[in-house]
């Protein structure tokens, strides 16, 4: 198969207004696609996306994934679609454990009835790397096995992933599948980073940190992130491809908790945490994927855990 070119296309963009989403949003109209958003608005926000609302490469629709209506009517005529829409709080299972069915799971399954119906023949799908749970190999590989998720979010990402491959091969679609490391950087809207610069701004002296602080994570700035995605969906051949995205490296909690302090300028912050090996049910103390399949298609992380950490700190401070 030849290389698969954006430029030209018209683009759906699940949760374009989000976080991650607006990037995307960002990186498709650059390389002159169009593009249509179709967000609920229930954490993307139109503030993401205003630079481009003059455009008339985007157009935006205010519409919910469960409404299966209005996702059959965003999808007609479009070339390809981004899927980004989603509950993304992890923590959120262990109390409402019905929202990432929903929101997730469910959610998706519309998604490729609507584009199966519409004959849309390309998805991207973003993924995560708690489909892996608690993996014992370290990068840990695409094709690392059993997968075994321990938290409700990341089951119901490894259920869209199964629903996004069944189709693909199905109904003759081609699938890119991404599965991330802790994404972080510029309309960061929860997270560590954020939560910390919260309770610092609550209280300068003392930082409670989730756990024993020595939760070691991936972390990779938001703007690689989609640039890896954008180059990916150009530059993969295969059927089904799977993707892990991240940085080659970690930083535990409490290094992230020690540039948070640095670059808000406090001193003598005394450090507190809460006890036990994870923040919260669910949580992955430990995690960082290889990233040798990207890598081998031409694509190399740019920047390192920590400072795509500082730079999120700053951006958000600003």
């Amino acid at each position: 198969m030849a290389d698969y070119e954006l430029t030209g296309k018209t683009v759906l963009v699940t949760g374009g207004a989000g976080f991650i989403g607006s990037h995307v949003l960002d990186h498709l109209i650059g390389k002159g696609a169009s593009v249509v958003v179709f967000d609920n608005l229930s954490s993307g926000r139109m503030e993401f996306i205003e630079h481009h609302l003059d455009s008339d490469d985007l157009t935006m629709i205010k519409g919910d994934l469960l409404d299966t209506d209005a996702i059959d009517a965003a999808c007609k005529g479009v070339d390809m679609v981004f899927h980004l829409a989603a509950n993304p709080d992890v923590r959120l299972g262990a109390v409402d454990t019905r929202v990432h069915f929903d929101q997730n799971i469910t959610a998706t399954y519309n998604l490729l009835e609507a584009m199966r119906k519409a004959c849309v023949p390309n998805i991207a799908f973003t993924s995560t790397s708690t489909v892996y749970g608690e993996a014992d190999m370290v990068p840990t590989p695409e094709d690392y096995g059993p997968l075994v998720p321990i938290s409700l979010y990341g089951a119901s990402k490894l259920a869209c992933e199964a629903l996004i491959t069944s189709y693909s091969h199905t109904f003759d679609m081609r699938a890119c599948i991404f599965r991330f490391a802790n994404i972080v950087g510029e309309r960061s809207t929860h997270g560590i980073i954020v939560d910390l610069i919260e309770k610092l701004r609550n209280d300068p002296d003392n930082l409670e940190i989730l756990g024993d602080g020595r939760q070691s994570k991936s972390y990779l700035y938001v703007t690689s992130c989609v640039d890896a995605v954008l180059f990916a969906v150009e530059h993969s051949d295969e059927q089904v491809n799977i993707f892990n995205i991240g940085s080659e490296d970690t930083i535990d909690a409490t290094g992230i908790g020690e540039i948070v302090v640095d670059e808000m300028g406090l001193e003598d912050v005394e450090f507190t945490y809460t006890g036990g090996s994870r923040g919260w049910k669910g949580d992955v103390p430990r995690m960082m994927l290889s990233v040798d399949r990207v890598k081998a298609i031409g694509w190399h992380p740019d920047t390192s855990s920590g400072d795509s950490v500082r730079s999120t700190v700053r951006v958000l401070l600003k």
